[in-house]
């Protein structure tokens, strides 16, 4: 038996040297976001075609197939090289994996390469080795996977995380056919040589633009072209087609130069179609020739959106927007303190006879029009950095920067309601019922959900607010009353969740803090047209309210300084005469609780009146009051009111 052992083996060495096509490089995880992943194949001769063979990625959590890509009608470069992968790789992929980022799984997986079709490999195909040509079974820091190894017959699982830094390093293909792991060369030979080719570079002055202006679009070569080099190229994507642009769709870079500009022209419609994106992608470009960033994309910002009357939380209106809770929807509330009321307001907003849920995948659209920006309804206004961003540019998985996703303001981890509901969009009028002891549908509670930017949503993390985190450098603040009264109202309608005073350690599940930098932020930024607005619209999804926007003063009552006091203002049988006034103390301007008309009169802690002027308005200008303490007199046609405020 041992004299057939050495021809045996030499018999393997030949059939492998024979393959005309094996997988030469591996990055599942590139970067942590998996922006950059691709899957490198090599030919052995050059610009052979690929028709007939399939790449197909197995999981190695249930060694089955996940994804399949037909090769019919690609073939490799003039190296022997096939690069198929995410958008943000460069040089651009031949096969790009449908603009989706994360599509190779980042281990323990498999790539496999069979002579077969992808309609032969549908999801959750189990592991075959009939018409197999090649396959590497990989991990990014995993333990071996024995069921992917003895399904495909091989005996090592190769590490893209060997050398310590799988984010920055693929698995590549050596001349002995194993692997080792070292920097990206995405669409170049793994180890340097072969014919060098010219790359084709898409840049523009911006990457956004409106609807009516104009703008260059270069392309660069990498060297001289020799001879004219015409760049045939598309712009439309999507809704976005030859009706929204003129110009040419083919450049030319003349012999001896490199660069070439072309115009385009938006066209400016009359139509909103909200915002657009235009995707530059060279067509057909010449053998010889690579293009290192195709799919180079432009925002279009339509100029036709509509408006909403109300202001933005950075400039807040109130009482054009009223409460559109039924006739005695709070009533249940009067005359109760202490536990009592608190059991009250939640006996409403988890009334499981009444109240919805909705699933996570429901946010979305939840947030579309709850959050709706008032200066522009294409857009959706961010927490805590305070600015509009346009509803398409959704964070749906990958890299957000610049996008936005939803920033759960009692944090998932923190409420113990991680994943609780689905994913998946089914509309308004399919929900599940609910009650208080449901913490896991707190996943999908609008009244707990923002827009966020991306990166602010990280930032903030889990943190506690207050101390912990008190919203990006140079805010405004505008955002502050808003999650105080989201965590308060999460507190009364989940049985499991609380907000405390302090800092509780964050591996406490259903504690969150602090209640007293919370009580602060609710007075100095009080419920405006925007958030009734928004509870409007939760109410009509969920069917509850958030009891702080309808009746901020009940925050006293519950969890501040008059807790324990009995509360008696109800709406509709509050009396129009009562004047409050907050926040105190004052910064810049005081706010009514109601549109006061008549005279307003300042006096100084020795009885000096120092100031005294009409108003007819529910907000009073005193950025110019020097700091100290002082009285505030209204006077109107039905009341005097007096009371006592700190100017800061």
């Amino acid at each position: 038996m041992k004299k057939l052992l050495l021809p045996i083996l030499l018999l393997l060495s030949s059939i492998i040297s024979a393959q005309t096509i094996v997988i030469n490089e591996i990055d599942a995880d590139n970067p942590s976001t998996d922006t950059k992943e691709f899957i490198e194949l090599k030919t052995s001769s050059p610009n052979m075609s690929l028709d007939g063979y399939v790449v197909v990625l197995f999981n190695g959590s249930d060694d089955q197939s996940y994804e399949a890509f037909d090769l019919d009608g690609y073939s490799s470069d003039a190296n022997g090289l096939f690069l198929m992968g995410t958008a943000g790789v460069s040089p651009t992929p031949t096969l790009v994996f449908d603009g989706a980022d994360n599509v190779v799984q980042n281990g323990a997986d498999a790539v496999a390469l069979y002579m077969a079709d992808a309609s032969d490999f549908p999801n959750d195909t189990p592991i075959t080795q009939d018409n197999l040509v090649d396959v590497v079974v990989y991990d990014t820091n995993d333990s071996d996977d024995t069921g992917l190894l003895e399904g495909f017959g091989v005996t090592v699982q190769w590490n893209e995380g060997e050398n310590g830094d799988k984010d920055n390093h693929s698995n590549q293909r050596k001349d002995d056919g194993t692997f080792e792991a070292k920097e990206p060369t995405p669409g170049a030979l793994n180890y340097g040589g072969g014919t060098q080719l010219t790359s084709i570079t898409i840049s523009t002055t911006n990457t956004e633009y409106t609807e009516g202006e104009s703008f260059d679009i270069t392309f660069t070569a990498s060297a001289n072209i020799s001879s004219d080099l015409i760049l045939n190229y598309t712009l439309s994507n999507g809704n976005f087609d030859t009706e929204d642009y003129t110009g040419s769709l083919t450049a030319t870079i003349d012999s001896g130069t490199t660069t070439i500009n072309t115009n385009i022209v938006l066209v400016d419609d009359a139509a909103d179609e909200g915002i657009e994106t235009l995707i530059v992608k060279l067509v057909d470009l010449d053998s010889g020739y690579q293009a290192m960033n195709d799919n180079y994309s432009i925002t279009i910002k339509d100029n036709d959106y509509a408006t909403s009357p109300w202001g933005t939380p950075l400039a807040p209106t109130y009482d054009m927007v009223s409460s559109t809770a039924p006739e005695g929807y709070w009533s249940s509330l009067a005359n109760k303190s202490g536990q009592e009321l608190k059991d009250a307001i939640t006996a409403i907003i988890a009334n499981s006879a009444e109240v919805r849920a909705q699933t996570y995948g429901d946010v979305w659209d939840i947030l579309k029009e709850a959050d709706q920006n008032p200066l522009n309804n294409n857009e959706v206004w961010l927490l805590y950095t305070e600015i509009g961003r346009d509803k398409s540019l959704q964070q749906s998985s990958g890299s957000g920067v610049g996008m936005w996703n939803r920033e759960h303001i009692y944090p998932q981890s923190r409420g113990g309601f991680t994943d609780g509901t689905s994913t998946s969009a089914d509309g308004i009028d399919v929900f599940m019922e609910t009650d208080a002891t449901m913490t896991q549908h707190g996943h999908s509670d609008a009244h707990d959900i923002r827009p966020a930017d991306y990166q602010e949503n990280t930032s903030r993390s889990n943190s506690d607010y207050g101390e912990q985190y008190n919203g990006p450098e140079g805010n405004k603040g505008s955002w502050k009353g808003d999650v105080a009264r989201s965590i308060m109202y999460m507190a009364l309608r989940y049985d499991d969740l609380d907000v405390v005073a302090g800092n509780p350690d964050d591996s406490t599940v259903g504690q969150l803090g602090d209640l007293d930098s919370l009580l602060v932020w609710h007075k100095m930024d009080m419920p405006d047209d925007y958030e009734m607005n928004r509870n409007n619209v939760v109410y009509k999804w969920q069917k509850n309210r958030n009891p702080f926007i309808d009746m901020p003063e009940l925050v006293d009552y519950v969890f501040g300084e008059k807790s324990g006091d009995l509360y008696t203002s109800i709406p509709a049988l509050t009396n129009e005469t009562e004047i409050k006034f907050y926040p105190n103390p004052v910064v810049d301007e005081i706010v009514f609780n109601r549109n006061i008309s008549g005279e307003v009169s300042i006096v100084n802690i020795i009885g000096k009146e120092i100031l005294k002027q009409d108003i007819n308005s529910n907000r009073f200008d005193l950025s110019n009051l020097k700091t100290g303490i002082y009285i505030l007199k209204v006077s109107t046609s039905s009341t005097i009111y007096t009371d006592k405020f700190i100017k800061r």
